[in-house]
């Protein structure tokens, strides 16, 4: 009986870790990716999945026969979305951002080590960076939004999650490596907004500033993203000056919200 709870929780962990990686694209994910991502059996992926979809958790597309977020998950996601008042918060600066910049804006939240894509506003610029999406997640400390939370964490969680830079980052270590990577955090500090030069894609740039909570602890995100040319130095100040601006607007609006969001 004692080896129940273990059971029952490593059975959480993974439907937990299988709804997080289809939920990461909005045209879900095929088994073999499932497979490969989770480090599961492909008879237990299987299992799951077939589980999952009986409760309306998950779909299966019937054209791609990828897997993909259920209308369960719709409903939960209306539901919670009551307690945390975000959209209605964020959008506006969202929209300001888009229409100031001409770029894409986007709005994050700090999930444990990671950061995840909630919100999108696209600019009006033809040429776009398709790097950043609703549900994409991102090591803390690796793109725009993560590099501007890590960058005013406090030091010792900084150095927690530099001290295994190599397993966190994963398979952005090579072009975040941990000296860049510390690089960036300093910049982002002195200057208040964080940039990311192409290190995820090349080409595809983004900046980023940190939203604070109650506490005063960076919980979200606003970035921009858009191709290297649109994010010259001389047009850097006006962006991160924008992004700030609109990241304060926020924390100041989260912290009004009952809960503090």
């Amino acid at each position: 009986m004692s080896s129940l709870p273990v059971q029952g929780a490593q059975v959480v962990s993974r439907v937990a870790s299988l709804l997080r990686i289809v939920g990461r694209k909005p045209e879900g994910s095929p088994l073999v990716e499932l497979v490969r991502e989770s480090g599961l059996t492909r008879p237990t992926v299987h299992r799951l999945l077939s589980s999952l979809a009986a409760e309306g958790l998950l779909d299966q597309d019937p054209h791609s026969g990828n897997w993909v977020l259920g209308p369960e998950i719709l409903l939960m996601g209306s539901v919670a979305s009551a307690r945390f008042p975000l959209e209605d918060i964020a959008r506006p600066s969202l929209r300001r951002l888009a229409e100031e910049t001409g770029e894409s804006a986007f709005f994050s939240i700090r999930r444990g080590a990671e950061t995840v894509c909630l919100l999108r506003e696209e600019g009006s610029f033809p040429v776009r960076s398709f790097v950043l999406h609703e549900g994409v997640r991102f090591p803390l400390g690796v793109a725009s939004a993560g590099t501007a939370i890590m960058a005013f964490l406090p030091e010792d969680e900084q150095e927690e999650l530099l001290a295994g830079w190599t397993s966190h980052a994963g398979n952005f270590a090579a072009a975040h490596t941990e000296e860049l990577v510390r690089a960036n955090l300093e910049a982002t500090r002195q200057a208040g907004y964080s940039v990311n030069p192409g290190l995820v894609l090349e080409g595809s740039w983004g900046m980023g500033a940190a939203v604070f909570d109650q506490r005063g602890r960076p919980a979200w995100a606003l970035s921009l993203t858009g191709i290297e040319p649109r994010f010259r130095e001389d047009r850097r100040e006006f962006l991160g000056r924008l992004l700030m601006d609109e990241a304060h607007r926020i924390s100041t609006l989260l912290n009004r919200a009952p809960g503090g969001a």
